[in-house]
């Protein structure tokens, strides 16, 4: 009896185990989105992609663009970008809403955006700075939390 239950138990967790395992694959740049595809012609023109590649999920789907120079944009699976990351140059201030723009310039003049998540389900941004300094932002504008790393 033992067997039997342990034989039904794997046969019931290798699908579960499938399912939840990332399937990754490279695409082309004219197979995003085209939210995507306008986004990366917007704000990236002059950067060359190095890969571009869909995450299936077993219930959703994310797109990762990797450009030469090591930056990196996420999009959700209506193409909309959830992450700008620009390792160590600045993200482009096209993508950032004005009044982060504006907080960052006034606390501090000389410090870049490095990155920024957009959270739709929280409704929140998150911001790292070249200070080392990590700001949340709501979508309202309003500075939720600060800290330094």
């Amino acid at each position: 009896m033992r067997r039997v239950l342990l034989l039904l138990a794997c046969v019931l967790l290798i699908p579960a185990a499938y399912a939840s395992s990332d399937n990754d694959r490279p695409i082309a740049v004219k197979d995003l989105p085209a939210q995507a595809q306008e986004f990366i012609r917007q704000h990236f023109a002059d950067v060359p992609v190095t890969l571009a590649k869909v995450e299936d999920d077993f219930f959703d789907k994310e797109y990762k663009v990797i450009f030469v120079n090591g930056q990196k944009v996420e999009f959700d699976r209506r193409g909309a970008w959830t992450e700008v990351d620009c390792k160590y140059s600045e993200v482009p201030a096209s993508v950032l809403p004005a009044f982060i723009t504006k907080y960052v310039h006034d606390t501090w003049p000389d410090v870049k955006v490095w990155k920024i998540e957009k959270d739709t389900k929280d409704r929140e941004y998150e911001v790292k700075l070249s200070n080392r300094w990590e700001l949340k932002f709501n979508f309202k504008g309003v500075l939720t939390d600060a800290e330094e790393d």
